[in-house]
């Protein structure tokens, strides 16, 4: 399975282009890297490869057919800052459920603690809820994941728990999962392949 973005062409003003005839590809046994500097365009891709934005040129597709933009979006986008993913009056149960009701063995991989699930999200530092993020985007519908920057906030031990809970799930489910980071070091140890987002969007 792959999934394919081909000729992307986007602009949040007239006439100046943030993204143009942008292509790549992710295949789901392979974690691809992408590397760029901030405000580049990169999560302006990642929000096209899983339908938050639409109103681009170019194509989308999971093995050349055009995604289904009614229900489940087979491309999940875990973003940087988890808080702004999340409804506040929400509880975390409520929050992580709107998804699925991954097993207590899953939750307890991505270090969840049952006493946080009837905690509200103010209460829970960035770090846990990324977890709650990441394994909200893990539904059993889901194809390829799209990581933009979701470890950047967090301490080192965090990091490495995140990273290796996530990408053993995808392994082992068949995900695909493309890492956006300006980390260099960071994506050569977790990639299989590390793109450099500059040298495919040429402007």
């Amino acid at each position: 399975m792959e999934l394919k973005t081909e000729n992307i062409s986007f602009a949040y003003k007239k006439n100046k282009p943030i993204l143009k005839d942008f292509s790549i590809s992710i295949p789901n046994n392979k974690v691809i890297g992408l590397i760029g500097d901030s405000g580049s365009g990169k999560s302006t891709l990642c929000k096209i490869m899983s339908g938050y934005l639409s109103n681009y040129t170019g194509s989308v597709t999971i093995d050349d057919n055009k995604i289904d933009k009614k229900g489940f979006h087979p491309v999940q986008l875990i973003f940087q800052h988890p808080e702004k993913t999340m409804n506040p009056k929400w509880k975390m149960h409520k929050i992580l459920s709107e998804s699925w009701n991954p097993p207590e063995e899953l939750k307890q991989t991505f270090g969840l603690k049952e006493n946080w699930m009837n905690r509200w999200p103010s209460e829970l530092s960035g770090g846990e809820l990324q977890r709650f993020s990441i394994l909200r985007a893990l539904n059993p519908s889901t194809k390829f994941i799209v990581a933009d920057e979701i470890s950047t906030m967090l301490d080192a031990v965090t990091q490495v728990q995140i990273w290796d809970a996530l990408l053993e799930y995808s392994k082992n489910n068949k995900i695909g999962v493309m890492a956006v980071s300006h980390d260099k070091d960071l994506l050569e140890v977790i990639c299989d392949d590390v793109l450099f987002f500059n040298e495919i969007n040429q402007i």
